[in-house]
């Protein structure tokens, strides 16, 4: 694929972005997702993140006009589509599967869009020559899908989607089904593409590491509703709720009953203490604890402890080697996050400065 400069400007015109407003999707007596409003801004990366059947998906298919909410609207560029079928959503969408005609070579497959719409055969040519350019499938226009590789159909599947020229393109968990080097070439490679053409793109996933790498906001859902709007520096540094401090961060963030570190300074209403493995130190001093096994990953060690009946993770450069059976861990008080018994974080925690209610 041939290479995109990040920073060249996008288009002129202001790129649409969406908003959802008290959106509630119900299939039968079981409601999928509650209360969603958010404001996903045009020309960024938004990204859907969240378990298995959190919503994220469902949330997508209502915004492609595939689903209909059972409440609530959707606007693009201020305009209610929540009715609206597909065809008429000035989007574009790629799927998980990639969706590729087996019996149409790639440059079919590519223009289909633009021949239902009955664009004419010179301007169809003529964006074609551009994207397959972009794209680096320029030799590729003849092959069918089965003659290609996963990472290859992916960018069909990309190229059909920018050819339509949408000022908004919707993606489905597009590298889930390629191996793990592929997947961090693409994710490069479709966040330059996200920068250079200036679209307004909203992503699912369940993979922390795509939405880390590639978004300006993230949004995390779980169990239907909203658990934090932010970016990922704020999402990692501020987690809004403890649903949202273990699903960031791998290892997951420690976090350890108030009532397990007696003697330990905690404020009033702290339920649970928050720390990040990098954040916890090994020292002659502080809270008593056992060593129960190490992880080796080269450069550095993943040391478990149990700490009164808790089990922590203390992440170190592995160069100090093993640490003896019994441990006393210590760590700054800055890099603790305070949250209360329903894990709600608290407004008093000494890193929070963006509230979890935030929906910019």
């Amino acid at each position: 694929m041939n290479a995109i400069d990040p920073h060249a400007p996008a288009s002129a015109a202001e790129p649409a972005g969406l908003r959802l407003d008290g959106i509630w999707k119900s299939f039968g007596q079981t409601p999928v997702l509650r209360d969603i409003s958010l404001d996903l801004p045009g020309g960024q990366l938004s990204v859907l993140l969240g378990p298995s059947g959190c919503g994220k998906s469902t949330l997508l298919r209502l915004i492609s006009g595939l689903e209909e909410p059972t409440a609530g609207t959707i606007r693009l560029g201020g305009e209610d589509i929540t009715h609206r079928v597909p065809a008429q959503r000035n989007l574009s969408m790629v799927f998980q599967n990639y969706a590729l005609f087996p019996h149409l070579p790639v440059a079919e497959n590519i223009l289909f869009g633009l021949s239902v719409r009955r664009v004419p055969k010179a301007e169809q040519q003529a964006r074609l020559e551009r994207v397959a350019n972009l794209m680096g499938l320029e030799t590729l226009l003849r092959r069918k899908p089965a003659q290609l590789s996963g990472g290859q159909q992916q960018r069909v599947a990309l190229a059909r989607a920018v050819v339509s020229e949408r000022p908004v393109c919707l993606m489905d968990e597009p590298l889930s089904n390629l191996d793990a080097k592929l997947r961090a070439e693409m994710r490069v490679e479709i966040r330059a593409l996200q920068q250079r053409l200036g679209l307004t793109l909203v992503y699912v996933t369940h993979d922390q590491v795509e939405a880390m790498t590639m978004a300006d906001r993230i949004v995390v859902l779980n169990e239907g509703r909203i658990q934090q709007v932010a970016s990922p520096r704020e999402l990692y540094a501020r987690p809004a709720t403890t649903f949202c401090a273990r699903f960031i961060g791998t290892p997951p963030m420690n976090l350890i009953p108030a009532e397990s570190l007696p003697g330990h300074p905690v404020p009033p209403g702290a339920a649970l203490i928050g720390v990040r493995p990098e954040d916890i130190a090994i020292a002659e001093t502080g809270v008593p604890a056992r060593t129960e096994g190490i992880e080796y990953l080269g450069a550095d060690q993943l040391v478990s402890v149990r700490l009164d009946g808790v089990a922590v993770i203390v992440r170190q450069p592995a160069r100090l080697g093993p640490p003896p059976e019994t441990v006393r861990l210590r760590w700054p008080e800055a890099a603790q996050h305070l949250f209360d018994a329903a894990g709600d974080r608290l407004p008093d925690s000494p890193s929070n400065r963006f509230s979890h209610k935030e929906r910019a």
